[in-house]
């Protein structure tokens, strides 16, 4: 598809939302697999369903609600994605990007994404949080192949600081506001939907990784390529192939992210807090 059609494809899609929003707030999540609760956290809450925004693509995975929710944690406005697509589920990496791209568009500057993922450190037990500082685009894909989307982004965007050191900090400071353990981390993005073989998981580890999923890195090199700041995080919903014992399952990936949900919703609202509702403190 060309550059204008997918601008022209963005713009209509924020023509039919920003109507619906009472305001486009700063900051912008991405909510991961069983991690939709978070929006129903939100005070002054507005739900608008994803098939009633044009050309926003509908999650087709068990875990991912399908849904824009607007809302305020505390006094801060945030808009979230309440679930997003993949690129195993068949969609190509634009239009895995184009949720976030939409966030962009409306004006969103800062984006939390999160994720469930595996746990290649063997420290990083099921139901710990990991902060993501960098990551491994292994799927194979990345949403800026093909003509330059000029009216988002440079051809060539600067990555060696995709994931924002300020937003970093603050999440940070929320975890320890809330005494609770924050690892940090390398996130391996891998296509999928097949889960990692032991062997996998070794070279993983060799080459610096210590969670592995299926989301994320496309979303957030669309961010950045949209000047857009970065903070993520990982909900470690299992061990990694080799890591434990336990045979690898969607059910159970679902089933921690459920059992947290208290934990990750105030992990979560701490740390919009700390960012000030997007206007970061260093």
């Amino acid at each position: 598809m060309s550059d204008g059609h997918w601008v022209d494809r963005l713009d209509e899609a924020v023509s039919a939302l920003a109507p619906r929003l009472p305001a486009v707030p700063s900051l912008g999540l991405v909510l991961g697999s069983g991690l939709g609760h978070f929006a129903h956290s939100l005070g002054e809450r507005h739900v608008i369903p994803y098939q009633e925004v044009p050309h926003l693509p509908l999650p087709r995975v068990s875990g991912h609600d399908a849904a824009l929710s607007w809302g305020r944690v505390g006094r801060w406005p945030v808009l979230c994605l309440q679930g997003r697509v993949h690129a195993y589920e068949g969609y190509d990496a634009a239009e895995v990007a184009f949720g976030v791209r939409l966030l962009a568009r409306l004006g969103v500057s800062t984006v939390i994404v999160t994720n469930a993922a595996g746990g290649i450190d063997p420290a990083l037990a099921p139901g710990s949080f990991l902060l993501i500082t960098d990551h491994l685009n292994l799927t194979g894909l990345n949403p800026l192949c093909g003509p330059n989307l000029d009216a988002l982004g440079p051809r060539f965007p600067d990555m060696s600081r995709a994931y924002d050191p300020a937003l970093a900090q603050a999440a940070r400071r929320a975890a320890a506001r809330l005494g609770r353990p924050l690892a940090e981390g390398v996130y391996a993005g891998l296509l999928g939907p097949s889960y990692e073989t032991p062997a996998e998981i070794a070279m993983l580890r060799a080459l610096g990784a210590h969670a592995v999923g299926m989301s994320t890195v496309l979303e957030v090199i669309a961010l950045r390529h949209a000047g857009v700041r970065v903070g993520a995080m990982s909900c470690i919903t299992n061990h990694a192939a080799g890591v434990g014992e336990a045979p690898l399952s969607h059910a159970e990936v679902e089933a921690t992210a459920q059992r947290t949900q208290a934990d990750f919703v105030q992990l979560v609202s701490a740390w919009v807090e700390e960012s000030a509702g997007g206007e970061v403190r260093a």
